[in-house]
């Protein structure tokens, strides 16, 4: 367990000016505040909020996100209050732990419901404060190494759906691939125990049976480029075993005809060195077709920038080769933690900044239900990309098989809604054509369409079906509306009344209804009737 002044010399040694006293007091306040309390390992449970303000301070954060990772369970786990907090720590910190904290209680429920309302919940908080995304990701991870202290089977393999249905994605979405890889690897140990065993094995097996080929491959790269007339830094690494079985089950293919399991990476000092490194490793190996990604021309949503090309490389292996600058390679690893830069003494944390929260934000104001949230949001975050681009040349990103629909949506929700049709590179083609990257996509519009059911069947994004889902509900909804004010006004002239909707009013709690609207759809519906 690290000791005070070990955390306290971490943190300031990428942020001499961090508050020093502040720290030390957070310090003091939980371990005192959880006093002998133990974790399922036996440990005291104090240990899980210093590991939490290290993983913290790993990804070089503010020293508000380290006292909250400090305090983030006192509140439900011990006698502190928010009070107490924001009395000594103050308003900020009392927020970031009070966001931490609904989210934990949420996550006590183990139904769908009660998860999605969770992670709706969580997408609300983060979008506040994207702090509390990352306090929640350092929380989580340090659960995740020590899930396997839970006695209950069925709680561990929930928490690790959980994880990696909602957090590693998550992680994902704000560029933080090291943590992201090991919330997915920890969570693939628990879900599918064998099949990641075997893997291990078998990489193990590799290791051995290639011993020295890592490095004599990083050997030649270099001395290849440092020939091209670049001063590079070339490093290997092997992918995870859940990265190894998801790219199987993905491509349905067996180990032994996967050839890219090592990444190599290449960091240079500028974008124009990265194209000179590429350029001087295809014109040394064959390229393989259909592996050149360039990030850097078009970044992934998370701002990850990187070139990517396969090749057969030394020694006729097939290798993947990653290239990029060093303030790339800082984005790729820390994600939105590397851009903690303050301005005017406050660092930039708000939320919103990111285009994917605010459509995740899109969907909650239109989702029925948080299940229905839950649902879309899935969606939203697990599908690869393609990149398209407006007439004007606007990029915009979407998940693979997106149709011009789900196009038309991203660029505006009134697009989305009155779209007719589309061109795709100048040529009209069907909405529910799948796009391709590199298209470009002009929407024809009209202001008397409206959003059609059919569109559900092809649409990909949580945005467009989102959308639709509501429009079809307000629809179905005007519908009942109007037939069951018929039917009342038939039912008044029956009786020999004259309808009048004051009269209505009288017998709303009778019917479980608060307004007259509501009891027409309510009949129109079939809901309510007159016994």
């Amino acid at each position: 367990m690290m000791r005070q002044f070990e955390l306290l010399e971490r943190v300031k040694a990428y942020d001499p000016a961090a508050d020093e006293d502040a720290l030390n007091r957070a310090y003091v306040f939980s371990m005192k505040a959880h006093g002998a309390q133990l974790r399922a390992s036996g440990d005291p449970y104090f240990s899980h909020p210093i590991e939490v303000a290290g993983i913290l301070a790993e990804m070089k954060l503010d020293a508000a996100s380290i006292i909250t990772g400090l305090l983030h369970d006192t509140v439900e786990d011990t006698v502190a209050t928010l009070e107490d907090i924001e009395r000594l720590f103050g308003p900020d910190i009392a927020k970031l732990v009070d966001g931490v904290t609904k989210l934990s209680r949420l996550e006590l429920q183990s139904d769908q419901t009660k998860q999605a309302e969770n992670f709706r919940k969580l997408v609300l908080a983060m979008s506040e404060d994207i702090r509390v995304l990352l306090v929640k990701l350092a929380d989580r991870l340090h659960n995740m190494r020590t899930l396997h202290f839970l006695k209950d089977e069925e709680r561990r393999r929930r928490i690790a759906r959980e994880t990696m249905e909602i957090y590693a994605p998550l992680a994902e979405r704000i560029g933080m691939h090291e943590m992201k890889d090991e919330l997915d690897d920890q969570a693939f140990a628990e879900l599918h125990p064998d099949a990641r065993a075997s893997l291990m094995a078998r990489l193990s097996f590799l290791r051995e049976k290639g011993e020295g080929l890592a490095e004599r491959i990083i050997d030649e790269l270099q001395e290849t480029l440092t020939k091209g007339g670049l001063s590079a830094e070339v490093s290997g690494r092997e992918k995870t075993p859940y990265s190894v079985w998801r790219k199987m089950q993905r491509k349905n293919v067996g180990f032994e005809q996967l050839s890219d399991i090592m990444a190599f990476r290449v960091v240079v000092d500028t974008v124009e060195e990265c194209y000179q490194a590429l350029g001087v490793i295809h014109s040394r190996y064959p390229v393989v077709p259909g592996r050149f990604k360039d990030y850097i021309s078009t970044p992934k949503p998370n701002n990850y920038r990187s070139l990517h090309t396969g090749v057969i490389g030394p020694e006729r292996q097939r290798i993947e080769v990653q290239i990029r600058t060093r303030e790339m390679h800082e984005v790729a690893e820390l994600g939105v933690a590397a851009h903690w830069v303050y301005k005017q003494g406050a660092p930039r944390t708000e939320g919103r900044q990111y285009r994917w929260l605010r459509e995740l934000l899109d969907i909650l104001e239109h989702a029925s239900d948080p299940q229905e949230f839950l649902e879309h949001t899935k969606l939203e975050m697990f599908q690869d990309q393609v990149f398209c681009f407006t007439p004007k040349g606007d990029l915009i990103a979407l998940p693979r098989g997106a149709t011009p629909v789900d196009f038309a949506y991203a660029v505006h929700s009134v697009v989305g809604d009155t779209c007719v049709g589309a061109k795709i590179n100048g040529r009209l083609a069907p909405l529910r054509t799948q796009l391709a990257n590199g298209d470009q996509v002009e929407v024809i519009t009209s202001k008397a369409q409206t959003p059609s059911p059919t569109w559900e069947r092809f649409v990909v994004t949580g945005k467009a079906r989102a959308r639709i889902r509501r429009f079809i509900r307000t629809q179905q909804r005007q519908q009942y509306l109007d037939l069951g004010r018929a039917i009342l006004q038939k039912a008044f002239r029956h009786e020999g009344h004259e309808f009048a909707e004051k009269a209505l009013e009288e017998v709303l709690k009778r019917f479980n209804c608060d307004s007259v609207e509501n009891l027409f759809v309510a009949v129109g519906e079939g809901l309510a009737t007159g016994r």
